[in-house]
């Protein structure tokens, strides 16, 4: 990949009723080009839109991709994965960083009735993950608006060290270090 290639990651960090979402334009080469700041509901539905207009305000027609930390932000603000890429016009693939058996039991256990429906049909459309080893270290990967092999390309591209992708490894140090400021 070319070294300027930028990758927009969005990372979240929540300490109170709302959460921080970080967003951060980075070259392949690692050198970081521009940062959003937002917030979405802790608990709620509004994560999706949230991370559109983020994309929107960094006024970037230069990112490729999008990179996301993870699919259910600030406790199970399901992401809808497909309205993003719609959205944004760009390849999206949310990372994560453990196994896990998948969301179901918790959103049952955390919801009931109308909320529960809409997050398990949110979670339940979402891309299959799939595994990918970077660097010793095992993610998880759902793409939207890209193959997965190319994903996966993309993936270890921006990960020069270690297993978190630069774009999103730094969108959440700047989420953690915004909510902190926020809530000082």
């Amino acid at each position: 990949m070319k070294p300027g290639v930028r990758a927009v990651g969005i990372a979240e960090s929540f300490t109170g009723e709302t959460s921080t979402l970080a967003a951060v334009v980075t070259r392949a080469s690692r050198v970081v080009d521009g940062f959003a700041f937002g917030t979405c509901t802790v608990g709620g539905t509004d994560a999706t839109e949230e991370i559109v207009h983020l994309f929107h305000d960094l006024d970037r027609e230069d990112v490729a991709y999008l990179l996301i930390a993870g699919v259910a932000p600030a406790w199970y603000n399901i992401l809808d994965l497909e309205r993003l890429q719609r959205a944004v016009d760009r390849p999206v693939m949310a990372v994560t960083f453990e196994e896990s058996a998948g969301l179901e039991p918790a959103l049952e256990r955390e919801f009931s009735g109308a909320d529960l429906e809409d997050r398990l049909d949110r979670y339940r459309r979402l891309p299959e993950r799939h595994p990918l080893e970077v660097d010793g270290h095992d993610l998880y990967v759902r793409s939207v608006g890209i193959e997965r092999e190319d994903s996966h390309a993309v993936i270890q591209a921006f990960t020069p060290e270690g297993g978190r992708p630069e774009p999103l490894r730094l969108a959440r140090l700047a989420a953690r270090a915004a909510d902190r400021w926020q809530h000082v």
